[in-house]
């Protein structure tokens, strides 16, 4: 059974969700902020600045996938929403194997989550159509 680009979308659409509700959490501090960002935030103030901007960059995902998949009227040109998605496919990349190297095992893990949107990327850019 192969994958296919919408269905790729919806799955990442999901985890995005997840992700944002995780880094919510922290915000909130339900759950502690030394176990995020590699364990290397010294303070509360960093981790709202370092969260927030989280927060906005999976949002920003978030809304290119919704527009790339064609969920929401306004869109980009097809041209740019791939560009924009290249760039989270090298940044996924690169954040796998930043947390690989995290301080936590907690954040350690978070190295499979980030191939696994590198890997859903690649399959809705290979794709030459979304439905």
């Amino acid at each position: 059974m192969k994958l296919s680009a919408q269905n790729a979308i919806k799955i990442m659409l999901g985890l995005l969700l997840m992700v944002i509700f995780f880094h919510l959490l922290i915000m909130i501090q339900v759950i502690p902020y030394e176990i995020a960002w590699g364990g290397r935030l010294q303070n509360t103030e960093q981790m709202y600045m370092f969260e927030a901007f989280s927060i906005l960059i999976n949002l920003s995902l978030l809304f290119i996938l919704l527009m790339k998949g064609r969920y929401i009227k306004y869109r980009l040109r097809e041209k740019t929403l791939n560009i924009v998605l290249v760039i989270f496919l090298i940044l996924f990349i690169l954040n796998t194997v930043g947390n690989l190297f995290a301080q936590t095992n907690f954040e350690k893990l978070f190295a499979l989550l980030t191939l696994i949107f590198a890997f859903l990327l690649w399959m809705v850019l290979r794709s030459k159509a979304i439905n």
